[in-house]
């Protein structure tokens, strides 16, 4: 009988093996096929887009001339960076928008941009400019895979790292929850809800534990399958002129809050 019970055991640990070894699978992380695909499969745009990243991949070339005409802050102006993607870039810059006219906010977005590209351009294009608090919007493409694998672990680090880098400047830091997003149109597939949700969590509580402010927009923006309608973005990541309507008394609370500390 020991004999035969331990055969059985055998047989079901087999047959559930597949079953286990499926559960415990991570998926493998996001990345841009550019980075993956065999040399010999790439056309020349391609490799003329590859080239062109290389050259100046944070992008500092961007915001540098900006950069060296902005006057300092006048005396008792409390200046605002908002750093972040496209989601930034575009506020203000798209038709239909404004971006907080009268305040002393400069808008420093690059569009497509990951946080390892942000955190390489924080100190020329947030530090560099004298800013009271810095308004940070950051990770969506890095769950796209935009800038090559990113777990998790490694965004958190990416924006950690910036707000150390804010705090020890005496710039005080605003963490934005990631937009919802439930597939990216030039990524489809990923089923990002989930990831951008997960991140949201870590953003949450590291603001809490760091004395940063959080900035809630995935609250006000989400619908019931963790994306965005067409009406707050129409192709369900970059807002329309309605959701930077909804976002905009977000972050003027947000800053209120930062500055009043």
């Amino acid at each position: 009988m020991p004999a035969l019970r331990t055969a059985l055991l055998a047989l079901a640990f087999a047959l559930a093996a597949p079953a286990i070894a499926a559960q415990n699978r991570t998926a493998p992380e996001p990345i841009d096929p550019l980075y993956t695909a065999p040399p010999s499969s790439l056309s020349t745009d391609d490799i003329a887009s590859l080239q062109q990243r290389l050259a100046d991949w944070p992008q500092l070339a961007r915001y540098r001339e900006d950069n060296a005409h902005l006057a300092a802050p006048k005396a008792g102006e409390r200046r605002v960076v908002f750093f972040g993607d496209s989601i930034t870039d575009n506020w203000g810059r798209m038709q239909g928008t404004s971006f907080f006219p009268g305040k002393p906010y400069v808008n420093r977005g690059i569009g497509g941009q990951t946080t390892a590209q942000m955190l390489l351009r924080f100190r020329q294009d947030v530090l560099d400019l004298k800013p009271a608090a810095v308004l940070i919007l950051a990770g969506t493409n890095d769950i796209a895979g935009n800038g090559g694998v990113a777990t998790p672990g490694m965004i958190e680090d990416n924006l950690r790292s910036m707000a150390e880098l804010a705090h020890a400047h005496h710039i005080r830091v605003i963490l934005a929850s990631v937009l919802p997003v439930s597939d990216y149109p030039w990524r489809r597939g990923l089923q990002p809800a989930g990831r951008v949700r997960a991140l949201n969590a870590w953003i949450k509580q590291y603001a809490a534990s760091s004395d940063a402010i959080y900035l809630d927009y995935y609250g006000a923006m989400a619908n019931q399958d963790g994306g965005l309608d067409a009406e707050l973005a129409e192709d369900g990541v970059h807002p329309t002129p309605a959701g930077y309507a909804r976002m905009a008394p977000l972050a003027e609370r947000a800053i209120e809050r930062a500055l009043s500390h």
